[in-house]
């Protein structure tokens, strides 16, 4: 898992419940805007599983870094708490270390105690597909 990731992870897994969803609102804020290239999602994969329009990209670089985008409307903070986590996470992170980021992370990250399974099902379907592209791309 990339340190940044790793840290955030124990960060919030360590937190109180009261500062956990503190720290969700906060990284709600942090999800960078969209370049305009991907404006109207042009190119972007939306995830269905979450219950407001989430959208996707993630671009492998020649050296095996991986960058990626996340758009998801403000209204849904708990959705966009997720774009901000993996956005901090897993920036300048290698395609391996991507792939190696454990399928359950929001549980480790101890968010079943903060909100609704729903939204963690949502935010496990966001790093699935996160994946799937990254895998997409280098085989």
């Amino acid at each position: 898992m990339p340190p940044r990731l790793a840290e955030l992870v124990e960060e919030f897994a360590t937190a109180p419940r009261e500062v956990v969803l503190e720290m969700l609102l906060e990284f709600s804020d942090e999800v960078p805007p969209l370049p305009e290239g991907l404006a109207g999602h042009e190119g972007m994969e939306q995830v269905p599983e979450c219950q407001t329009a989430f959208f996707l990209k993630a671009e492998v670089q020649p050296d095996s870094t991986v960058r990626t985008w996340f758009d998801c409307p403000p209204e849904a903070p708990t959705t966009r708490a997720f774009a901000g986590i993996l956005a901090e996470g897993l920036a300048g992170a290698t395609t391996d270390e991507i792939l190696a980021v454990p399928d359950d992370l929001y549980s480790r990250m101890g968010l079943g105690h903060a909100i609704s399974p729903l939204r963690i099902r949502g935010g496990t379907a966001i790093l699935a597909r996160l994946k799937r592209q990254v895998r997409e791309q280098t085989e």
